[in-house]
């Protein structure tokens, strides 16, 4: 890999942005793609870029076969990020599932009671309200967004900031019926169906849990079945 190349690409990462390296396997040519620009002496037709973009936003690197050859696309991606609002029990299993999946992790709580280091050990506490924190986190296409506490005060305007963004996952914790109230809230915000349809809720796949550590494997399960576009995370 071209020095520059990779000085282009750990620049997109940091930057929370995405890219990949293509590499023709026969001659070893390369170009270098970003959400922003494509350099290189590799040329690809129209085809060519929609199957990089792809493999992009897949997030999977892989061998592309082309009419003519194979190339090699090296993905390149901003870290996972979760967001979690509420330092409630069903957190407490959350964050180190979250971490053990390689999500970085950041727990929102005005409650300091709730967001300590006691119950949270090395993990990053905002001790604000969402409305000024989740703003301020500027959640992205690489970031997943659950609202734990059941109190509309908290998670309501963490909601309306994580619709506000790109966020890929957008979860909270309620009943069915918890979560119709929440949904006519938010309409009453301006949010549209297709909006709307954006939160999970009940949060989770429906795998039966009960206790707070089974619903938190339902919760990631779920976020990782969005993040991979698998059929188990489109709801009937």
């Amino acid at each position: 890999m071209k020095l520059a190349f990779l000085e282009q690409l750990l620049d997109a990462s940091r930057s929370r942005s995405a890219g990949a390296l293509v590499t023709d396997l026969g001659s070893g040519a390369q170009r270098l793609l970003t959400l922003q620009h494509s350099v290189g002496d590799l040329s690809l037709d129209d085809e060519q870029f929609a199957r990089v973009r792809r493999a992009i936003d897949e997030d999977r690197s892989q061998i592309v076969a082309m009419p003519t050859r194979e190339v090699f696309v090296e993905v390149w991606s901003a870290a996972l990020r979760l967001i979690v609002v509420g330092g409630v029990h069903t957190a407490q299993s959350l964050v180190p599932l979250a971490k053990l999946l390689g999500y970085d992790v950041t727990l929102v709580d005005p409650r300091a009671a709730f967001a300590s280091a006691f119950r949270f050990p090395d993990t990053s506490l905002i001790i604000e309200w969402p409305e000024v924190a989740v703003p301020r986190l500027e959640p992205d296409r690489r970031t997943a967004v659950v609202t734990l506490t059941h109190n509309p005060r908290i998670d309501d305007p963490a909601l309306i900031a994580a619709l506000r963004s790109e966020a890929f996952y957008i979860g909270a914790l309620g009943s069915r019926r918890t979560h119709e109230q929440r949904r006519e809230r938010l309409g009453r915000e301006g949010f549209d169906a297709a909006a709307l349809n954006r939160v999970h809720g009940p949060i989770g796949l429906a795998i039966g849990a009960m206790t707070p550590a089974e619903i938190a494997v339902s919760i990631m399960a779920e976020i990782t079945a969005v993040l991979r576009r698998s059929p188990l995370a489109v709801r009937a």
